[in-house]
């Protein structure tokens, strides 16, 4: 049987949901939860938030930000004239405080000028400090004494969870089967959960139906076939 003519499918991704409501506690991320939520009992002004990618860091660190009333930056943001600026808030949050592109000098300053004005600061990276390269003796040190918590990648339960909600997100009705399905061949990442339900949700509605195992398997396909090449 010939499918129909396809449906004009338009590419609106929906804004990334980081609300208190929406994050989804698990095994896997209940430790970093439950320091997050301890703020402002925190052993040090300074907290290390380390995770691999997709594992909901930025979604963690905005949720403490709105409790903490918390400005955010990247870490290239970072800069010598900016730093007191930065702590006058009283709570900041560094995102990806591990990449390449960073001040050491910028950095070490508002650390110590953070501990003296009794900031709080909630750096989010994805490994140790030991392996950031940092030239820097005496941050290095620093960072090494920051207390940190790690989240792990997503667990079978929190994955499938994830998916659910995603789809409900996106008003679709999606068989338990399917979900199963999909968690059992997707990189276990809360953002290539994300990515994989928008491709599902164009894909279904360019076709006129809903999402289904056929076009689960077909656009996995897709998504293995296009990493290979990458």
């Amino acid at each position: 049987m010939r499918e129909g003519p396809k449906q004009l499918a338009f590419d609106l991704p929906l804004d990334p949901r980081f609300g208190r409501e929406d994050f989804l506690v698990s095994p896997s991320n209940e430790q970093a939860y439950a320091t997050i939520e301890s703020w402002p009992e925190w052993p040090d002004t300074v907290l290390l938030l380390t995770g691999p990618r997709g594992s909901g860091k930025s979604h963690l660190a905005a949720i403490w930000a709105e409790t903490a009333h918390a400005w955010t930056v990247d870490a290239f943001e970072v800069t010598r004239d900016k730093v007191p600026h930065l702590v006058s808030n009283g709570a900041l949050v560094i995102e990806d405080i591990d990449r390449a592109e960073r001040d050491e000098a910028a950095l070490f300053h508002l650390l110590n000028l953070a501990r003296e004005r009794q900031a709080s600061v909630l750096m989010t990276c994805e490994s140790a400090p030991d392996s950031w390269g940092v030239r820097t003796p005496d941050l290095l040190s620093r960072l090494r004494l920051a207390p940190s918590v790690s989240l792990d990648p997503p667990d079978d339960a929190l994955l499938k969870a994830v998916l659910v909600k995603l789809f409900v997100d996106r008003q679709l009705v999606v068989d338990t089967s399917v979900v199963d399905y999909i968690a059992l061949r997707i990189e276990r990442s809360l953002t290539k959960a994300a990515e994989v339900v928008t491709l599902l949700d164009k894909e279904a509605l360019s076709r006129g139906r809903r999402v289904s195992r056929a076009i689960a398997s077909e656009v996995l396909g897709g998504i293995r076939d296009t990493d290979e090449i990458d």
